[in-house]
C-alpha cells in the first residue's frame, strides 16, 4: 500500500508539471535587504544577492521558466547570474541550471547533488527513472560538508545538512544580514516532501531544523523552499510540528495499529491547514511511517 500511495503521488505530481501553462507563470520579486531578494514563481523559491563581486541566485525552478527568472533578474541589476548555489538536486529547484551554466554562470552545490544530477536516478519506491541532466547544468564547485563565499560584502556559508529532504541538502547563510536559505528543509506552514528515495528521512529532517535554530534569532529572515518568507517562530512551529507527526506515527505503529488505520486515525489534529498545501496528510504519513519501516528500530 504503502508504494502504491507514492507511486500515485509522484505520477499526479508529473501530471501536473506537464499540464504546466508556463506562460501564465509571474516571477514575482519581494526585497528583504537593499541587495537581498527572493524570487517567488513556480517551484523551489529563488534567493538573489546583487553587489559588485557579482550576481548570485540560490536554486533557479523549472527550466522552462529560465527566460523569465532572467528578466526578473534584469529588472533589478544589470549584472548577468555569476554563481548559482543549489540547495539539492530536484528540477523546481536546478531546472535553470543549464541555462544559468551555459551564460557562463558558476554552479555550486554538494557533492551529491552533482552526482544525481549527472547520472540517472532511479527511484525505486516511484518506479521512476530519471535521466541524467546536460553537463552544463552539473555543478563546477562541490564541497562534503562546508564552503564559505566573500562577495559582495557579506560572508556566504554555506553548509551540508546530512539526511533531511534529501542526501544532498545545503542551508545558505548570509551572516553579515542575517538572511536564511534553508531550501525544502522547510515547507513554510504545510507538510513537507521528503524524498526517502534520494537520502531523506524524517529524523534528519527534524536534525536540520535544530540546526537552522542554532542559527537563527528573532531578525533572521528565512527563506523556506516552498511558502513565503518566516521568522524563527516560523520554523518553531514547523520544528514542533515535524516532532509531533512523527511521534504520533511511532505510537500509532507501537499500539499494533496499520497503515491504513494510521493514515485515517486523524493524526494531522492542530495541523488540518498543513495538509492545504500539495502534500496531504495521508501522504505524509506514509513518508514518516515508510522511514519508519525501513529503519527497523527506529519504530520502537
Amino acid at each position: 500500500m504503502k508504494k502504491i500511495i507514492l507511486f500515485i503521488f509522484l505520477i499526479i505530481g508529473n501530471h501536473l508539471e506537464a499540464q504546466q501553462d508556463w506562460s501564465k507563470v509571474e516571477i514575482k520579486p519581494e526585497k528583504i535587504t537593499d541587495n537581498i531578494y527572493v524570487l517567488f514563481g513556480a517551484g523551489g523559491n529563488i534567493g538573489l544577492f546583487m553587489g559588485k563581486d557579482g550576481t548570485l541566485i540560490i536554486d533557479d525552478q523549472y527550466a522552462p521558466l529560465s527566460e523569465k527568472i532572467k528578466q526578473a533578474i534584469n529588472g533589478l541589476t544589470d549584472d548577468p547570474v555569476k554563481y548559482v548555489v543549489n540547495t539539492h538536486w530536484h528540477g523546481d529547484h536546478t531546472g535553470g541550471n543549464e541555462a544559468f551554466g551555459s551564460d557562463g554562470a558558476t554552479i555550486i552545490a554538494h557533492s551529491n547533488v552533482r552526482k544525481r544530477l549527472s547520472t540517472e536516478q532511479v527511484m525505486k519506491a516511484f518506479n521512476r527513472t530519471v535521466p541524467p541532466s546536460p553537463e552544463a547544468a552539473w555543478p563546477v564547485i562541490t564541497f562534503e560538508e562546508d564552503i564559505t563565499l566573500h562577495i559582495n560584502g557579506d560572508d556566504l556559508m554555506i553548509f551540508h545538512v546530512h539526511n533531511a529532504h534529501t542526501d544532498g541538502d545545503a542551508f545558505v547563510y548570509f551572516k553579515n544580514n542575517n538572511v536564511l536559505h534553508m531550501g525544502d528543509c522547510f515547507f513554510k506552514g504545510r507538510f513537507p516532501f521528503i524524498d526517502l528515495g534520494s537520502g531523506g528521512s524524517i529524523d534528519g529532517a527534524i536534525k536540520a531544523v535544530a540546526a537552522a535554530l542554532m542559527i537563527v534569532d528573532e531578525e533572521t529572515v528565512i527563506i523556506p523552499g516552498h511558502g513565503t518568507l518566516a521568522s524563527k517562530q516560523d520554523l518553531l512551529n514547523y520544528s514542533e510540528m515535524l516532532h509531533t507527526m512523527r511521534d504520533r506515527v511511532k505510537k500509532a505503529v507501537a499500539e499494533g495499529k496499520t497503515i491504513d488505520e494510521i493514515k485515517n486515525a486523524g493524526l494531522d489534529e492542530d495541523y488540518e491547514e498543513w495538509g492545504t498545501g500539495f502534500i496531504k496528510v495521508a501522504t505524509f504519513v506514509d513518508f514518516i511511517w515508510t522511514d519508519l519501516d525501513r529503519a527497523g528500530g527506529s519504530r520502537q
